[in-house]
């Protein structure tokens, strides 16, 4: 089985997540802090070769009502340039309140604010890209 990429794409951060091998499980690599979109790209070029990736998931923040906003429309194009330069299929999953989600689950564990706001962005690509292998095994 080849890899997914999980990708929250936001303004400061970009988190990664992995699949196994498998296709299973995705588990938070790395929160990429933003700076050139180049920088940016070369850090996921190297974590594609790394982790052998063959497709990515970027998550696709909706409005409640099914709308997609702003934020959603800088994903939208943040994915479209990703196929673009890398050549490989690029998928968007609905992410709402995957960030509350991984908050939560956070909170629940105790996990200091200053601990949180280190891995809060790779544990929503988990769930990003979590739901994304889940919603395709049931088809």
């Amino acid at each position: 089985m080849e890899r997914l990429m999980g990708l929250d794409y936001g303004d400061k951060t970009i988190g990664i997540a992995v699949s196994d091998e498998l296709g299973w499980t995705a588990q938070g690599v790395e929160t990429i802090r933003r700076s050139t979109g180049e920088r940016d790209l070369a850090r996921i070029r190297e974590l594609i070769a790394q982790y052998d990736v063959r497709e990515l998931v970027v998550g696709l923040p909706k409005n409640m009502n099914n709308t997609i906003g702003p934020r959603g429309e800088l994903c939208i194009a943040f994915a479209d340039a990703l196929r673009s330069a890398l050549q490989m299929p690029v998928h968007m999953y609905d992410e709402r309140l995957t960030t509350a989600s991984a908050q939560r689950t956070l909170l629940e564990a105790d996990v200091s604010r200053k601990k949180r706001k280190l891995v809060i962005d790779k544990m929503a690509a988990a769930l990003i890209l979590q739901g994304y292998m889940d919603s395709n095994k049931k088809r």
